[in-house]
Parts: structure tokens; C-alpha cells; sequence
């Protein structure tokens, strides 16, 4: 059947409201798991420095004459190590016009890109902070940047073929050298766990293993014991990120999904030996108008602290 003639319908009355929903919808991955589980300190200068020590190799043959008279053993001196403080930064500017208008899922657009441009922020921090990248001075035109975490380690390592290793030497961090790519498979873990023991020994340590979501399925998969992995459950509170865990044969690893920060590399580190040192906190600040509209600028600065890494692996070149 058709409508009667002259019926009024809502296909051709004027003046209908539109039906907006006043919820805006995100789907983006928000999380930094990374910086979120390592501590934080406070730096006070552009470069910021820190330091490690060690102790000498053991020996076997430490054996000495009743009455002898000894000889000053060689000075253990510290290493002093650093890396530089990167500004990370976001602005934006709204016209006048676009803040007063009425608006649908937030007060005014403002407030709504403020959040938006510290959340990005948040996750450019992350990004670099988990990853391999080399630490960078100042000048001219080329700006300051921290070396990623992946690019201090030189210990603990395992590097597919034609890979090397970068760290830190002679003020700066080397980013490391992609290698031939290799499937994940159980004993490249176990080989880097054995690495760890040798270099820190047994003791209480809190493993946490990054990696990336296709990285995080083929990990679940690992063949052994059917109990040696377990849902994290009552310690869920200390750990930022959905999490599993695995019990090696040199203590538990949580094993950490990240949404975007890793896509060839497992990322084995105590939490403990990395810090996110702050040498501005973020800031919020309204830059001087220019015309009918009003600028804003977010801004952070701040470095990554590797305190020693020894106390991390990677599993690089990962397929």
C-alpha cells in the first residue's frame, strides 16, 4: 500500500532535528605500558647521568701464604653513562567560532583536542622509549632525542644473522643493527634467560617480556609443561597491561602485549633497571593569538634511564 494522498511524512516536512549522538567513539590503543611499570625519577639538566659498577670475574686460585703481605688489588671504578633529554610536543589552534559553537560528545573543542594531543604525546614518549633508537645531541637543526631501550642492550642479546649490537659509548647511544629475521621459537627465550642468570645471578627478579601482538599468540604456544603459564591475577595492580605469565627456569617472566611499540623484537627487562627521568613534566600553555583564533602547545621533556643492562635481554629479528 502506498500513503494517502497529501499525507504529511517525515520525508518532506522541514525543520526535523537532527539525531546526533553526544558520545564520541575512540577505538586507538591509549596505553604505555612500558613507561607505566618503569620507576620515575627527576632530572635537573638537558643531559642527564647516571651510574653502574660490577664486580671482578671469580676466580679459583684465590689462595694465599699464612703472614704474606698483599698488594692493592686494582680500583673498581664506576661507569658513568647518560643520555639526553627530548622535548616532545603537540599544538594545535581552534578559531573562536569553533569553541562557541554548540557541539556534539564535548563541552567545546578546546578541551577535547587537549586531551587528544596529550594522549598522542603520551604514546610518541612510549614509542621511542621501548624501541631501537639512538640517542641524539643537539645542533642546529637536528633536535635532541633519548636512545630507545632496545638500543642499550649489549649483555643479554640474541640477534638474528648479520645483526650487531649499539649501546652506549663516548657520550651516546648506537642503535643496534637489524639482523636476518628468524622465527619466535622457545629457545631463543631460554637462551636469553640463561644469558641473564650469568650476568646477575638467581635472586628475585621481575622479568617482564614486551613484544607484539602476533609475537604475544606464537609465545602462547610454546611447547613444555602445560602449568608453566598462568593468568595474572593477583598481581594485576602493579602491572600496566594485559598480562600472562611464565615460569623459566631462572624465575617468572609477565609476558606484556604491546599494541604498537614492537613488531620484531622480544623486549625482556626488569623494570626495576629503567626509570623515565623528568626534566619537565607535561605542560598545557596558550601561545600569544594572532588572529581570531587561539593557539595552544603541550609539551614534555625528559630521557630514558637504563641503570644497568645487564638486568634486560632482547630476542631480536623476529619474523
Amino acid at each position: 500500500m502506498t500513503a494517502p494522498t497529501n499525507a504529511v511524512t517525515t520525508l518532506v516536512t522541514i525543520g526535523q532535528r537532527e539525531d546526533l549522538s553526544d558520545k564520541i567513539w575512540r577505538v586507538a590503543p591509549e596505553e604505555t605500558p612500558f613507561l607505566s611499570n618503569i620507576g620515575k625519577e627527576d632530572a635537573t639538566a638537558r643531559f642527564h647521568e647516571w651510574q653502574t659498577e660490577t664486580l671482578a670475574t671469580p676466580v679459583a686460585t684465590n689462595a694465599q701464604l699464612e703472614g704474606d703481605d698483599y698488594t692493592a688489588a686494582a680500583g673498581n671504578f664506576t661507569t658513568r653513562l647518560g643520555d639526553y633529554a627530548m622535548i616532545s610536543a603537540a599544538a594545535f589552534t581552534i578559531s573562536r567560532t569553533a569553541d562557541v559553537v554548540r557541539t556534539a560528545g564535548r563541552a567545546n573543542e578546546t578541551n577535547r583536542l587537549k586531551a587528544i594531543r596529550a594522549l598522542e604525546v603520551k604514546r610518541d614518549q612510549e614509542m621511542r622509549a621501548i624501541g631501537n633508537y639512538a640517542s641524539v645531541n643537539e645542533s642546529g637543526a637536528t633536535t635532541r632525542k633519548f636512545g630507545g631501550a632496545l638500543a642499550w642492550l649489549t649483555t643479554n642479546d640474541s640477534r638474528g644473522a648479520g645483526g650487531s649490537d649499539g649501546g652506549f659509548s663516548a657520550g651516546v647511544v648506537a642503535a643496534a643493527t637489524n639482523g636476518t629475521q628468524r622465527a619466535w621459537v622457545e629457545s631463543l627465550l631460554k637462551t636469553c634467560m640463561s644469558n641473564l642468570f650469568t650476568s646477575r645471578g638467581m635472586g628475585k627478579h621481575n622479568y617482564q617480556v614486551y613484544l607484539g601482538g602476533t609475537h604475544k599468540q606464537q609465545a602462547s604456544a610454546f611447547t613444555g609443561i602445560a602449568s608453566i603459564r598462568a593468568d595474572v591475577k593477583g598481581n594485576m595492580a602493579t602491572i600496566y597491561g594485559a598480562a600472562d605469565q611464565y615460569q623459566s627456569d631462572f624465575g617468572l617472566l609477565t609476558f606484556i602485549p604491546h599494541p604498537y611499540g614492537l613488531t620484531r623484537d622480544a623486549f625482556i627487562c626488569d623494570p626495576d633497571y629503567w626509570s623515565y627521568a623528568s626534566l619537565d613534566g607535561m605542560h598545557t600553555v596558550e601561545l600569544g593569538a594572532t588572529g581570531d583564533a587561539r593557539k595552544w602547545l603541550i609539551t614534555t621533556e625528559g630521557t630514558l634511564v637504563s641503570k644497568n643492562e645487564k638486568a634486560s635481554a632482547v630476542v631480536a629479528d623476529l619474523t
